[in-house]
């Protein structure tokens, strides 16, 4: 069974940096795009982040040239590096394929605030 654990998440100052990570179980997850996505209080989820097996990216409008999302297939982790951060990036993040594949991780809070 496929396991997401994500990690790295924290109380931020807008402007602040975070790096999340997410360890994958399962080798197949190296063949598919990931994603990083976010959920905030009383919103749907959302793809904000997205990088296939060749490493191509691609971001949302709201994160673009603030994220940057990359994988290491060796050791089946994706990571996002998240900089210039505002109160409006505040969410729980999640990683998972995209689409996503089976369920979710327990994701991590990501707190930005003065």
């Amino acid at each position: 069974q496929v396991q997401l654990v994500e990690s790295g998440g924290g109380l931020v100052q807008p402007g602040g940096s975070l790096r999340l990570s997410c360890a994958v179980s399962g080798s197949i997850f190296r063949f598919y795009p990931m994603g990083w996505y976010r959920q905030a209080p009383g919103k749907v989820r959302e793809l904000v982040a997205r990088i296939t097996s060749g490493e191509i990216t691609n971001y949302a409008d709201s994160v673009k040239g603030r994220f940057t999302i990359s994988r290491d297939n060796t050791k089946n982790m994706v990571y996002l590096q998240m900089n210039s951060l505002k109160p409006e990036d505040t969410a729980v993040y999640y990683c998972n394929a995209d689409p996503p594949i089976g369920g979710w991780g327990q994701g991590t809070q990501v707190t930005v605030s003065s």
